[in-house]
């Protein structure tokens, strides 16, 4: 029998995907805007942090309760809701005076974006009810999500050059208006009634646990492997997560539907999107850097050099539901990390050939971008699919964690690696005292400190600088591919032959 099909629901994925577009543009467009802001507020070394990191550590912290909530209020009203509070939380910062009302401001996005990603997926569920559809649906919303990330820096500069860093945050109010006004008239609301109180203890569990791994994670990639606060957040997460599964586990209505891991193609989904994110994360940190330091481009000439992934991401994705109908899943989404394997080792060979130029980069992007939009596309779909209806909000809050903390996780390590990479690389520099320390402490560093010389002494103090952060880049790249390459491995070994996620409906 044919499902019945909703009328609007190509309306509905308009909107939301105009309203994921924004979330995702936010995640990155203050890379840009930040020395705009810095100048201007003023803000300590502890603000900065803070200023950069509140957002995601909301986000992350609050997934899997907006989930269960949109399952018990409706996730059309949390929509909205989160909407509201992104657009009263951007019209926060752009009257912002002080640094601290740019962190509340930030915070709150963080919520907002929170309760809106989510029910983003769970509405699309629900109002596709064809597989093939639906999987269509989850290729965009893989898509603009990818694409949001990465065009984040190219819109921020671009505003940013013109108007100053309240624009950054003042493109999200008019947009919040307009998906509030039509998602009331034409998104249908839909809900998971449980029985049974709220869970508090589940709620604080799961805050206070995602809170101490994205703070860990994101301290790791700031102090290194020697700081003690990282790994004291990390082991504070890792008991407060423990604690929180095996509670779920005995729960009749878990705010997390904990035995989804059971399913092993959600499971290597998961850790699909969660590895591939990593390597990308970093790939995407480590050349903008690479532009900016070592190229000597403005952020807007790096973030419009960086446009071949997602242009190659954005392109595969909406073709990836094509090759998921044609091939096993397996094949797909195996190729899709293969892809991005190639990608992410590219640099380090064509480094070692002495071709590591612009346009050899623009390939190694365009290749990774691909394999990204056929890989994350493939997951997404293999992993709301392989989840029943009813606990389509925690799939959905599970996914866009690995998305997250995925990304940061990139940062963190492969930064860290990076980093201490380059400071092997560089020879003595012919300076003392705070100078040589600042230089040998980070690339950006190096590059105030050698603004400061200035004249030839200061272009030869950043060459030597470039080179080696090329060449510690270089063969990070290349650690990161084995990420990949191992969830590769995985899907292939793991996977049942027969799956095809977009030939039936749960």
């Amino acid at each position: 029998m044919t499902a019945h099909l909703d009328p609007r629901r190509w309306a509905v994925l308009a909107i939301l995907s105009g309203s994921l577009l924004l979330i995702a543009m936010d995640t990155t467009i203050l890379n840009v805007a930040f020395p705009s802001l810095v100048g201007d507020l003023r803000p300590s070394s502890v603000q900065q942090l803070w200023i950069i990191d509140i957002y995601a550590l909301a986000l992350s912290g609050l997934l899997v309760t907006a989930g269960a909530l949109g399952d018990r209020w409706g996730r059309k009203r949390l929509l909205l809701m989160g909407f509201g509070i992104f657009a009263a939380a951007s019209l926060m910062a752009v009257f912002a005076t002080d640094a601290w009302h740019v962190i509340a401001a930030r915070a709150l996005l963080g919520v907002g974006g929170a309760a809106i990603m989510p029910a983003t997926l769970s509405i699309l569920r629900h109002v596709f009810t064809d597989a093939r559809e639906r999987a269509f649906a989850y290729a965009v919303w893989a898509a603009v999500f990818g694409g949001g990330m990465a065009l984040g820096p190219v819109v921020g500069g671009l505003l940013v050059e013109q108007q100053g860093w309240h624009s950054a945050f003042l493109i999200n109010i008019p947009v919040a208006l307009v998906v509030i006004a039509l998602g009331a008239r034409l998104i249908p609301e839909s809900r998971q009634p449980r029985a049974g109180r709220w869970d508090w203890w589940g709620v604080a569990q799961s805050v206070v646990g995602m809170l101490a791994l994205a703070g860990g994670i994101k301290q790791l990639g700031k102090g290194g492997p020697a700081d003690p606060l990282a790994w004291a957040l990390l082991v504070l997460a890792a008991v407060t997560l423990t604690i929180f599964v095996r509670r779920q586990l005995k729960l009749p209505q878990p705010l997390l539907q904990v035995r989804l891991f059971a399913n092993r193609s959600f499971t290597i989904a998961a850790v699909s999107i969660f590895l591939g994110m990593i390597a990308l994360g970093s790939a995407l940190f480590l050349v903008t850097q690479w532009f900016q330091y070592g190229q000597g481009y403005t952020p807007l000439e790096a973030g419009v050099r960086l446009l071949p992934a997602p242009l190659g991401l954005m392109a595969t994705s909406m073709t990836t539901p094509a090759l998921m109908h044609r091939f096993s899943i397996r094949y797909v989404l195996g190729g899709g990390l293969l892809l991005m394997t190639a990608g992410l080792a590219l640099p380090w060979f064509l480094g070692r050939s002495g071709a590591l130029g612009y346009p050899a980069m623009a390939l190694a992007l365009a290749v990774i971008g691909c394999g990204v939009g056929i890989a994350t596309t493939a997951a997404s779909v293999t992993l709301m699919a392989s989840a029943p209806a009813k606990d389509v909000s925690g799939a959905a809050a599970v996914e866009e964690t690995c998305y997250e903390l995925g990304a940061a996780m990139g940062v963190a390590v492969l930064g860290s690696v990076a980093t201490a990479l380059y400071r092997v690389h560089l020879p003595d520099l012919g300076i003392d005292g705070p100078a040589d320390q600042a230089v040998r402490d980070s690339v950006g560093e190096a590059a105030h400190v050698a603004s400061g010389i200035g004249g030839p002494a200061g272009s030869a103090l950043l060459g030597k600088v470039a080179e080696a952060f090329t060449a510690g880049m270089t063969p990070t790249f290349l650690l990161a591919a084995a990420l990949p390459l191992a969830a590769a491995v995985l899907a292939w070994a793991k996977i049942p032959r027969d799956l095809r996620p977009t030939e039936h409906a749960h």
